[in-house]
């Protein structure tokens, strides 16, 4: 049975993760911790996306940091791929994984039934063009036909979204809808949430923002975005440079911000990113959520994994959900 822990930042997962590992290691087979933090995967990326540094991992294994240069563009579908292979290596080993991070969908990739249909270079100008010539209007009832569904959510509006369900028609022969993913596990899972009433939440990650000033995020961005690499005048990246953190120090360094401003819009950008964090996990009813408070918060957590190994679990929905950021 592989253990998530999941839920908005700043909640403290990574320490629920490594106590979890300790606490469920065997004999000869201890347990392993994979990421699913997007930014985590980013070699050099350490202080603004509260990696924990190698010296605090308490000697357990961890998976799936620093596996990609920062000028790189993350791939969730490589990303599925490779931390599958991880799981599945340290199932071989007889141990347990933890997976631990606040990437929604990399969660879900790595966790469910998600495809992710190819491209096709030739079909997507075709329809690209035929977008131009015939309206976008047309192009969503030839959806409408083929996929009433995926019409509906999509909407007539969004060109971008209605080439790429027909690309990926095309390609597959099938539905789009048939390739979304599902809340459906590949491996046995249980998923623990990490919840946080909002003003403890915000005292959390203004004390975060504080910790990282002081550890020199601003000296670690400097250090990546150096002009003499990558095309788009930095280096980082066009994924890199969006994350939470990166993105406003580089406004400051650029001379467009102040450092006090470029502070503070981090500290109520990561409040941001808690909320559609909470909002992302609240909607799948297979987490378990404890409160990230609890002083027993280990021993709740490991409640949660007996009984998931026992199948004694209730079924989603049976019991009652606390989501205080969510609701």
């Amino acid at each position: 049975m592989i253990v998530a822990v999941v839920g908005p930042t700043a909640t403290g997962k990574s320490d629920l993760a490594l106590d979890l590992a300790q606490a469920l290691s065997l004999p000869g087979a201890p347990a392993e911790i994979v990421n699913a933090d997007a930014y985590q995967l980013y070699r050099g990326m350490d202080v603004g996306t509260a990696k924990v540094p190698p010296a605090q991992r308490r000697g357990v294994v961890h998976h799936q940091l620093d596996v990609l240069d920062p000028l790189e563009d993350a791939s969730v579908a490589r990303y599925q791929a490779e931390a599958r292979a991880d799981l599945a290596a340290i199932a071989a080993r007889g141990a347990r994984a933890v997976v631990v991070g606040g990437s929604g969908l990399y969660v879900r990739a790595l966790l469910d039934h998600m495809d992710f249909p190819g491209t096709d270079p030739r079909v997507r100008a075709e329809l690209e063009q035929r977008a131009e010539s015939e309206g976008r209007l047309a192009l969503h009832a030839e959806l409408a036909r083929h996929d009433p569904d995926a019409a509906a959510s999509i909407g007539p509006h969004n060109t971008r979204r209605i080439v790429r369900a027909l690309e990926v028609i095309a390609i597959t022969g099938q539905p789009y809808t048939a390739n979304l993913p599902r809340q459906e596990y590949v491996r046995p899972a249980v998923q623990i949430g990490l919840d946080c009433d909002r003003v403890t939440l915000d005292a959390r990650v203004a004390s975060r923002v504080e910790r990282m000033w002081d550890l020199g995020l601003v000296e670690e961005v400097r250090g990546l975005a150096s002009p003499a690499q990558g095309g788009c005048g930095h280096g980082l990246g066009t994924t890199a440079a969006r994350a939470v953190g990166y993105a406003e120090v580089l406004e400051a360094l650029a001379g467009r911000t102040s450092r006090d401003e470029a502070r503070a819009a981090v500290t109520a950008n990561t409040r941001r990113l808690a909320r559609k964090q909470m909002g992302w996990f609240g909607r799948d009813p297979r987490v378990r959520w404890l409160d990230a408070a609890d002083p027993d918060l280990l021993a709740r957590a490991l409640d949660v994994v007996t009984a998931a190994d026992a199948g004694t679990l209730p079924e989603p929905g049976a019991a009652p959900v606390r989501r205080s950021l969510g609701s």
